[in-house]
């Protein structure tokens, strides 16, 4: 097997890693300027935080799952 009988752990550790930074990053640094007229000046904070938050939540369970095996 690839990666053994964990590969659905270790992927809801990349996926939930990911959204957390994506998030996180989305609004401690937002783009310098749009790059297409329907796009935002600024992710909205709080779905962002939110989608930042359950990411975390997500890795740090995944991380647990793998450690505790």
């Amino acid at each position: 097997m690839f990666f053994g009988k964990d590969l659905i752990v270790w992927l809801l550790l990349a996926l939930g890693g990911a959204l957390f930074a994506g998030n996180l990053m989305a609004v401690i640094r937002p783009p310098e300027a749009p790059r297409a007229d329907t796009d935002l000046e600024q992710a909205p904070r709080a779905r962002s935080l939110a989608m930042a938050a359950l990411g975390l939540v997500v890795a740090v369970a995944a991380l647990a799952a793998l450690v505790t095996r």
